[in-house]
């Protein structure tokens, strides 16, 4: 972040901002705009967070795939090189496509870093366009919507229909059912919330 500091830096998820002592630090000790609210929350935390902490210091993502794990093996050179490493892997990671067919059949995609670490996203993205609403109410004015594999008609479709949510002109329903995308915030609904 200081390599940036001259920059404008709005913190992204990684950041793991999921309190507001941890977003009070890095907005103010780094000059950050706003922070992204962790992935990690459910609805009922995030509300909690935002009535913590001022509303505008916070970027909420309201679309995208779930990082499900990371992992320090590739994938890639594993299964795409007859090289060992990054430094005779030839880099297939930045050519091919890659996915992990899970049991039921859902292909969760694949993605190297530079650091040649591997991460699979959920094969699904899901919103929470059905809580845009009440963060508003609570004075959120900054979201995100974050892509992994997406044509540009499907990228173009998907913020068209955002901006109609924000507008007030479709539900968050809508756009989960029209859109096929799983209706959740957070990484997990826990295993005791339907109780």
């Amino acid at each position: 972040m200081n390599f940036f500091a001259n920059d404008r830096r709005v913190g992204d998820f990684s950041l793991n901002i999921a309190n507001r002592l941890t977003a009070d630090y890095f907005k103010n000790n780094f000059g950050l705009e706003r922070v992204t609210a962790s992935y990690d929350l459910n609805f009922a935390q995030l509300e909690a967070l935002l009535q913590a902490a001022p509303p505008e210091w916070f970027e909420v993502t309201i679309h995208q795939h779930i990082p499900m794990f990371h992992m320090e093996h590739c994938v890639f050179c594993a299964f795409l090189s007859s090289g060992t490493d990054y430094t005779n892997c030839g880099r297939p990671c930045d050519t091919h496509d890659l996915k992990l067919r899970d049991r039921v059949g859902a292909q969760h995609p694949v993605k190297a870093d530079v650091g040649c670490r591997n991460t699979v996203f959920n094969a699904l993205a899901q919103t929470g366009a059905d809580y845009v609403s009440r963060m508003l109410d609570l004075g959120v004015r900054h979201f995100r919507l974050e892509f992994l594999n997406e044509s540009p008609e499907q990228v173009r479709e998907t913020i068209r229909k955002y901006r109609q949510l924000l507008a007030g002109e479709i539900t968050g329903q809508q756009i989960w059912r029209e859109l096929k995308l799983l209706n959740q915030l957070g990484v997990t609904r826990g295993q005791i919330g339907n109780r």
